[in-house]
């Protein structure tokens, strides 16, 4: 039996995990940053020896995107440096390591969906240490390693765009949502079943990177009237653009990524966005 390591495992990627972790048949280790600190890499290796581990799971990231803009330290720490020594560690001891990463590593300048090879450029802090730590991982390459990007991700856990349009939604008449930044939602869970089911048929030679994201195209003002309807909520949403919207960090205006790789190479089937907020609507009891 494989003993898997999920690192960030309080997350939205993490918790589904967790939650799916009994019906497959691995031993999990979940770890967070007060369990297990990235940034040392002795307390790295002995955790990986002590527990056998076979595979690494990275869910841990600095997700703060307007917060990394004054705090770059902080998220290098995490988004670069601590995947760097994970890569280190897998390549001494043969594991396999699977890394999340982000759209954010272009600049959505794009007219038709990113594919894996696309040129990287980033707009921001949050951005360029996720691409720092793409970089590192190539570079040190563990062999069967992969690095998933993916795009607008959600879920029934944590902080995201779905429980904030719901709770706005009950506590506003209206509310504007931007509609000049276009891509694909993903849902956590759906994205942690690909990775659970993806795991034995992880090998190559040098580090691979795969997008994915749930199926469709839509802005995010489209998602919010979707939230909105199906949860039968009669909050008004009005059309913005991002410049009505001023963030300390830009966002892509265009990071819809083509999974066509994933699926062919692992044989996998991607739920279409709208169905995929159904059942997190539902698990969340907001369903109408």
């Amino acid at each position: 039996m494989l003993n898997i390591l999920v690192t960030g495992s309080n997350g939205q990627l993490g918790s589904e995990i967790r939650e799916l972790s009994s019906e497959f048949e691995y031993n999990f280790f979940f770890t967070q940053r007060d369990s297990l600190d990235m940034s040392k890499l002795d307390e790295l290796q002995e955790y990986v020896e002590q527990n056998k581990i076979d595979v690494i799971v990275n869910c841990a990231a600095y997700t703060a995107v307007d917060k990394a803009e004054s705090d770059e330290e902080a998220a290098d720490i995490v988004n670069h440096l601590a995947v760097q020594k994970l890569a280190q560690i897998s390549k001494e001891n043969d594991i396999k390591l699977i890394h999340i990463s982000t759209d954010y590593v272009f600049d959505g300048t794009n007219f038709k969906p990113y594919v894996e090879e696309d040129t990287t450029s980033p707009n921001g802090v949050y951005g360029k240490t996720k691409l720092d730590g793409e970089k590192a991982m190539l570079e040190i390459n563990p062999q069967n390693s992969i690095i998933i990007r993916t795009s607008w991700v959600y879920s029934s856990y944590g902080a995201n765009f779905v429980k904030t349009m719901i709770r706005l939604g009950k506590e506003k008449e209206s509310l504007g949502v931007i509609f000049d930044q276009v891509g694909t939602p993903t849902y956590a869970r759906d994205l942690a079943k690909a990775i659970l089911e993806i795991i034995p048929k992880i090998k190559n030679q040098n580090v691979e990177i795969h997008n994915y994201s749930n199926e469709g195209v839509l802005s995010w003002f489209d998602f919010a009237k979707e939230i909105m309807r199906m949860a039968k909520l009669e909050c008004k949403v009005n059309p913005i653009e991002t410049k009505e919207y001023p963030t300390p960090a830009k966002r892509p205006h265009y990071s819809l990524l083509n999974k066509a790789k994933i699926k062919k190479e692992f044989d996998i089937a991607i739920p279409y966005w709208k169905d995929s907020l159904d059942e997190c609507l539902k698990k969340l009891g907001e369903r109408r």
